[in-house]
């Protein structure tokens, strides 16, 4: 066998699974990072006190998120696969079981945070289970657990696309949580939060299944018109996203307010950096799309949608960090 040495003084190309290890390595930190210390970042100097356990309460929800756009993800990206004509059979190997059980740990521990009175639990004793029936937030936050629970079951079974019910549930949910009674017009901000994350998880979860299925099937024709597909709903989501996200930031920022609490409080500063994290995406998004449509290999295309991912993968822990602050006061 010949062996091929490098050139002196030049430093070799770093192959594609050296990028993909970078790539993820880089989301990791990060998505470790805005827990730690996205907090006490934007909660500086603008009188606000944090919620108890913050930054646990802000890993959980950026789990569950995640396990989120997972499964949804695949469900998505495998319905698009099978309405292509002479699309492979191949598909890779789901993750959905594994994105279940971190969703259904990630739904439990703030159940449990849920049956303290929202704060974070010392030990065992301090939950009480029980309790979490007699309250609005426990049954949802049951109802989060329980979802995970059969979506994962789902997902092992023969059927796996069952696990839509289970996951439409939980994003039910997740949508009424957000919004008590006590809140003005708590219907319509659970709306918005429906639309808003179904078309979140669609997007994210979408991405990452696409590409992984592109590379299954080997840089085949048909990978570039799946991601051509995507990239057509794509718009749409963003369209929808971003509609529904200027909408809740009105209900909760009225207009004349909005430019002074983005820079004034901690839930405007994280909304901020989300608004340009996502910005930032959609020039990804845009790259891509314009090499899917006039390079001469569509699928140099994955190259900007990988950079996408792992910005998308900032913005879930952004959000997960948006949740669990205060929210802001309606001046």
């Amino acid at each position: 066998m010949t062996l091929i040495r490098p050139t002196p003084g030049v430093a070799p190309v770093p192959g594609p699974g050296v990028g993909r290890a970078v790539a993820v390595l880089v989301l990791v930190a990060l998505g470790a990072l805005i827990p730690l210390l996205g907090p006490s970042t934007a909660l500086h100097r603008t009188g606000e006190a944090a919620a108890p356990g913050v930054e646990g309460v802000t890993l959980l929800r950026t789990a569950l998120f995640a396990a989120l756009c997972v499964q949804v993800g695949e469900l998505f990206v495998d319905r698009l696969a099978r309405s292509l004509p002479g699309a492979p059979a191949e598909r890779p190997r789901g993750w959905s079981p594994y994105a279940a059980g971190v969703g259904f740990v990630a739904a439990l521990g703030l159940a449990s945070v849920v049956a303290t009175g929202n704060l974070v639990p010392d030990s065992v004793d301090q939950i009480d289970v029980g309790g979490l029936y007699a309250s609005r937030d426990g049954r949802l936050a049951l109802l989060e657990v329980n979802a995970f629970a059969v979506a994962g079951l789902c997902a092992l079974s023969r059927r796996p696309g069952t696990q839509v019910w289970p996951l439409a549930a939980l994003v039910v949910a997740e949508a009424l949580r957000a919004h008590p009674p006590t809140e003005h017009t708590p219907l319509v901000g659970a709306g918005l939060t429906l639309v808003h994350l179904t078309g979140a998880a669609l997007w994210v979860g979408g991405l990452v299944q696409v590409l992984r299925t592109v590379r299954r099937w080997g840089g085949t024709a048909t990978g570039a018109a799946l991601l051509g597909r995507y990239a057509r709903v794509a718009a749409l989501l963003l369209g929808a996203i971003t509609a529904t996200g200027i909408w809740s930031t009105l209900r909760r920022m009225p207009p004349e307010t909005v430019l002074d609490q983005l820079t004034d409080t901690a839930y405007g500063r994280v909304l901020l950096a989300k608004v340009l994290l996502v910005a930032a995406v959609a020039l990804l998004a845009l790259w891509a799309r314009i090499r899917l449509r006039r390079a001469a290999d569509p699928l140099t295309a994955c190259a900007p949608a990988r950079s996408e991912v792992v910005v998308l993968g900032v913005v879930v822990a952004v959000s997960g960090l948006l949740t669990a602050l205060p929210l802001p006061i309606r001046w």
